[in-house]
């Protein structure tokens, strides 16, 4: 009977149990940004204060030995063929652009730029994202700002001997500026001749899209063949920041990240298990992520790539090298890359190549969240508005867990109904905890009441309400869109916490209407929980917060129908 009376008294605190493992999975959230935001490792300080003079650079992956550079550089590695395994050296000084000329591009998505040195992508403004709601300044992805230099570099490579189009190279554009207007296609062409052989490498941009091809056409009208390896690679000096829980998407990743044909990595930067990171990689690709944004190289398919990864310091760079090519005396031969520069949003990274929507990282909840992100971008699609498309999910949701909730309510109404008889029943036994046991359990049987039956069914839906809150929190789409009234960015805090003092009263009425634990202390604790839960959120982004409020209320509603019921068969029987 003394196992008897610990079950009963377990089953009456479950629910405190349940918020203490809300707030252990926020302790969770703060360790593992702690983790991810380490300090900087002792070998990577060590590199970092090994290249002081100036810091550590990007240099290519070879198929043979780096090209001729400026004179900063230093001197090329040792030739190995491109199936070679040994680490690509990050040696040379980091490049100082602005000596050649700059092709600008405008598109109805991006204002960018090109440099004529290596035809490297040095500017990325993405024009239909503010990097503050109601400024001017857009996002700004590839850049040269010391700092936090950024740089998308592409070319072909090959024999130290030969001179090739590397991002060291220099190419000539038949103009300066490009731009889209009316029309579906914009092809950026930049020439590099040597020795006979001429490299048309053409940026192809689309409307409306932030997919980019790249184009080759290698035309080798010298005495002999031609060999020759593609490679593009992702430069970024990164410095660590530490993530803040005042703004929970400040812990999301970022830094290099693969899709290595068969499952996504993420290369953190800060472990040393990628300090020197190498693998062969076939229908693969590589990227950079940054919460909403990423730059990405997609090679082609079928074809095997080297992928290579080195950090430094705050410097790291990632790199995918092709297989070597051979153009025979007169012919010609083109290759196809494919380069994505701009928010994650689903449809356009699926369209790009399917497992690019596995940058729609929601962690250990991505099974349910993808389902849900579906539903929410079709309503939304819908009704042209992010927030009432959530209220929308939350009632569908809430209709599909009716017959959970259903059972999960009836039990605690019923709790609710013996709490009066239970508590002179625990004041009778107060002293013999045998006899309250036993006594417990005949009422429970008398009654067909389970204690436990009210809180599973909140545990079968726990999984799916978490992973919409992954959906809501890490969704560019949702990234400063209106609702209505004063929330004019969902993705931000309540700028008059609004929404958290109805979360903190619509929790204050959940805790009236279902049955209060049986020790007072608890009781207090569930009753300032809801006050508690309001002042964690308030600083969360307001779209979260709309879930959780609507969820409340139709909660509410359920309930207080439930518990109208019970009372009514309750004095129908009495």
């Amino acid at each position: 009977m003394a196992q008897t009376g610990l079950l009963i008294d377990m089953t009456n605190q479950l629910r405190y149990f349940l918020w203490l493992g809300l707030l252990v999975l926020l302790w969770f959230n703060y360790t593992t940004w702690t983790a991810q935001f380490a300090a900087e490792p002792q070998s990577s300080a060590a590199l970092r204060a090994a290249s002081r003079a100036p810091a550590l650079s990007n240099t290519i992956p070879q198929t043979s030995a780096p090209p001729a550079s400026t004179a900063t550089s230093a001197a090329p590695s040792p030739a190995k063929p491109v199936t070679r395994v040994s680490p690509v050296p990050l040696a040379t000084p980091k490049i100082v652009l602005g000596a050649a000329p700059v092709i600008h591009v405008h598109t109805d998505v991006y204002d960018l730029e090109i440099s004529t040195e290596g035809g490297t992508l040095v500017k990325v403004d993405l024009r239909r994202y503010a990097k503050v709601q109601g400024e001017r300044a857009r996002v700004q992805l590839e850049n040269t700002v010391p700092a936090t230099q950024y740089l998308l570099q592409t070319g072909l490579t090959g024999n130290p001997a030969t001179n090739y189009p590397t991002q060291s190279a220099r190419f000539t554009a038949p103009q300066l500026d490009y731009r889209m207007g009316a029309a579906s296609e914009l092809r950026v062409p930049l020439t590099w001749r040597h020795d006979g052989v001429t490299v048309t490498k053409t940026f192809v941009f689309h409307k409306d899209s932030y997919r980019i091809g790249l184009h080759y056409l290698v035309v080798n009208h010298s005495g002999a063949p031609w060999t020759f390896a593609p490679y593009a690679q992702l430069f970024r000096n990164d410095p660590r920041t530490k993530g803040s829980y005042f703004h929970p998407t400040s812990n999301a990743y970022h830094g290099p990240a693969i899709w290595d044909g068969h499952k996504y990595v993420e290369l953190n930067p800060a472990s040393h298990k990628y300090q020197h990171f190498e693998q062969q990689v076939t229908d693969g690709w590589i990227a950079v992520p940054q919460l909403d944004f990423v730059s990405a190289v997609v090679p082609p398919a079928g074809a095997p790539y080297r992928i290579t990864s080195q950090v430094s310091g705050s410097d790291y760079l990632l790199a995918a090298t092709g297989p070597d090519h051979t153009v025979p005396p007169g012919a010609t031969q083109s290759l196809r890359q494919t380069l994505f520069v701009g928010p994650t949003l689903h449809g356009q990274l699926e369209k790009t190549d399917p497992t690019l929507t596995y940058l729609d990282n929601y962690g250990f909840f991505t099974l349910l969240a993808r389902p849900l992100f579906w539903l929410l971008s079709r309503v939304h699609g819908i009704t042209g508005n992010w927030g009432v498309a959530i209220i929308v999910v939350t009632i569908l949701l809430k209709l599909l867990f009716y017959p959970l909730s259903e059972a999960s309510g009836r039990s605690m109404a019923k709790m609710k109904a013996l709490a009066p008889r239970i508590k002179t029943i625990q004041e009778t036994y107060k002293d013999d905890k045998e006899k309250l046991g036993r006594a417990m359990m005949e009422i429970y049987k008398r009654e067909k009441v389970n204690p436990v039956a009210g809180c599973l069914p909140m545990l079968l839906q726990l999984p799916v309400f978490i992973a919409f809150y992954w959906v809501l929190l890490y969704s560019v789409e949702l990234r400063q869109a209106p609702f209505i009234f004063w929330i004019h960015n969902l993705s931000a805090r309540d700028p008059y916490f609004i929404l958290p003092a109805i979360m903190a009263g619509t929790g204050y009425l959940q805790f009236k209407l279902n049955p209060a634990p049986p020790d007072p202390i608890q009781a207090k604790m569930m009753m300032i929980m809801p006050l508690i839960m309001a002042g964690l959120f308030a600083f969360f982004p307001s779209g979260l917060v709309l879930y959780y409020v609507v969820n409340s209320l139709l909660s509410i509603a359920q309930q207080w129908h439930i518990n109208r019921r019970i009372v009514a068969a309750t004095n129908r029987r009495t």
